[in-house]
């Protein structure tokens, strides 16, 4: 029997953090092109608002402010890579909620909350159709919970354990062998041929290597010549001292 292999767990979210930040901590966040959108807020004076003469909110006219270009002192605003909203406009592109201090996902372009894009684009488990946030499987290329991943016929978690399958079907090893597997005629135990185990065949009968033994002599015939007696085999000693 063959064991199938599951790969190796993974993290199926990205979530990027807003961070409200000072003056010094933006311009090294720029400066160093950091992954983090930047919530800060437009200032009185003639020379901020020199600078601020070149915001364009990214909304354009779906701007929530009314005016794309609208920087009225004391308002926030968010830039994120190379693009800039008002606060109020930094939402998500599914629910329209404002992102503000919240975790959010950019994906394509657009802007997702965290509950958005797990619903839209979150990696669900086959069996449950949950969403896997963390510490999932991968069977046969499909996902599963860990805890999801389960004995066909047992229901023994199978995450970390040996197990193989049939018509596309988990099963661990132990159900594997009682419901599937031949069986020897010395002992009737499966043989399941895991981690190496060695059996024989003869016509329609199998036995463990340990199993198949002389009938009369008990001693193995593994590799030797034996002889067929009704339902037993023996060695060709004691065959020899049947007949006698």
């Amino acid at each position: 029997m063959a064991m199938d292999i599951l790969s190796s767990d993974f993290d199926s979210r990205l979530r990027l953090k807003t961070k409200t930040v000072g003056g010094e901590r933006i311009k090294r966040a720029k400066d160093n092109n950091e992954d983090i959108a930047i919530l800060s807020m437009f200032l009185p004076g003639a020379t901020a608002a020199k600078e601020q003469e070149k915001f364009r909110c990214h909304l354009g006219m779906d701007c929530r402010v009314g005016d794309c270009r609208d920087t009225t002192p004391g308002t926030k605003k968010m830039e994120y890579k190379t693009r800039q909203w008002h606060e109020k406009c930094f939402c998500c592109c599914v629910c329209k909620t404002a992102i503000g201090t919240k975790s959010f996902i950019p994906r394509e372009q657009e802007i997702y909350c965290a509950g958005c894009y797990e619903e839209k684009y979150a990696t669900r488990c086959i069996k449950c159709k949950k969403i896997i946030t963390s510490g999932g499987v991968t069977y046969k290329n499909e996902p599963w919970h860990r805890e999801c991943f389960t004995c066909t016929h047992c229901q023994v978690s199978l995450a970390g354990q040996r197990f193989t399958s049939r018509d596309e079907k988990p099963y661990c090893a132990e159900c594997f062998g009682e419901l599937f597997a031949k069986r020897c005629t010395s002992c009737t135990k499966p043989i399941t041929g895991i981690g190496g185990t060695r059996f024989i065949s003869f016509e329609d009968r199998h036995w463990h290597n340990d199993c198949f033994i002389c009938a009369i002599c008990k001693t193995s015939l593994v590799g030797r010549g034996f002889i067929t007696d009704e339902q037993d085999v023996i060695c060709p000693e004691c065959a020899k001292q049947k007949l006698m």
